[in-house]
């Protein structure tokens, strides 16, 4: 039975603390986590975003009892991670990004038959959740195929239908469309808003900022194992951004540019890049400054091929919080 609660998952001051010894025995530790806090409401879709070390995979792997944590708790519908941990893993899924978690040698079929016998699913109800969700997924016709041979889009497909043998409340998504192609991509991505309509919480990490505006409903980003900044993608580009964005096209290039607009007051960052032909320019300006004008007067009205401000996207505002 679920626990009654508004939250799918809570953590309370988590921490957890890696320890190593060298060779001559001095001990090491490595704190991958620092008293974070979190709270993800049930049917949500929530990011957990961070640089490589931040903490991320830590917390998951805490979360789907992969891990014990070194302080703090953490509950998933309730149910505490470490005194209940058969509830928990009754209730949530794990879907991987890239290679891990398949057998090769084997077919998709077989892949999903082995992993529901792992969660003690009878045979009859396992041939026939593979099939409901091998064509969910787009499998039944390649159900038969050794899974070294299928495309890693495919095995990504494979990946999700693992993770939904047992239909579990919440799912743990950690870096679901690394390394596939964009149609890959967007054909997974198109499974999140699918599974939450039918109530599912998913905890998604990735490194994909565009991934994350365009999924998440709320995000929490993560740096050296501490909470740097948690709200919904536009309250995080509004917090955290404090620049305005102005991109201009150029048609005759010209290499000094960038560093004269550079001098302009109220100018934080400007980047210059060829496209073919053109110069593009992303001038970062401090927040409620205009100085579109003064733009124009350096680079020339008859030079400017298109000019566009607009608002500072979700890596923009997630670089200036973990610089």
């Amino acid at each position: 039975m679920v626990a009654d609660s508004i939250n799918a998952v809570e953590c309370v001051n988590l921490g957890r603390v890696y320890s190593s010894r060298s060779a001559l025995g001095r001990r090491r530790d490595v704190e991958a986590l620092k008293d974070l806090n979190l709270e993800i409401p049930k049917g949500s879709v929530f990011g957990l975003l961070g640089p490589n070390g931040a903490g991320k995979t830590t917390t998951v792997r805490i979360l789907s009892t992969l891990l014990t944590p070194t302080s703090g708790r953490a509950r998933v519908l309730g149910y505490d991670v470490e005194a209940q941990a058969k509830q928990v893993r009754r209730n949530t899924g794990f879907i991987l990004g890239g290679e891990r978690g398949l057998y090769g040698r084997i077919t998709g079929e077989q892949n999903m038959h082995f992993f529901a016998a792992l969660n003690h699913i009878n045979p009859r109800d396992a041939k026939r959740r593979t099939r409901q969700l091998l064509e969910r997924v787009g499998l039944a016709e390649n159900a038969g195929m050794a899974v070294e041979n299928y495309s890693r889009g495919m095995k990504q497909r494979l990946h999700i239908a693992r993770g939904l043998l047992t239909d579990p409340p919440v799912l743990f998504m950690d870096e679901p469309t690394i390394g596939i192609d964009p149609v890959g991509a967007q054909e997974l991505r198109n499974y999140v808003p699918e599974l939450a309509s039918e109530g599912k919480t998913i905890l998604l990490t990735t490194h994909y900022m565009a991934e994350a505006d365009m999924l998440c409903d709320t995000i929490a980003i993560i740096d050296r194992g501490e909470l740097a900044a948690v709200g919904t993608p536009g309250e995080i580009k509004r917090r955290f951004s404090r620049i305005g964005i102005v991109e201009l096209t150029v048609n005759r290039p010209r290499e000094e540019l960038a560093g004269e607009i550079l001098d302009l007051e109220a100018v934080e960052r400007v980047e210059s890049i060829a496209e073919g032909p053109f110069q593009k320019l992303t001038v970062s300006l401090r927040f409620g400054e205009d100085l579109t004008d003064k733009i124009v007067e350096i680079v020339g009205t008859d030079n400017i091929e298109s000019l566009v401000s607009r608002d500072p996207t979700l890596e923009e505002a997630y670089i200036n919080i973990i610089r």
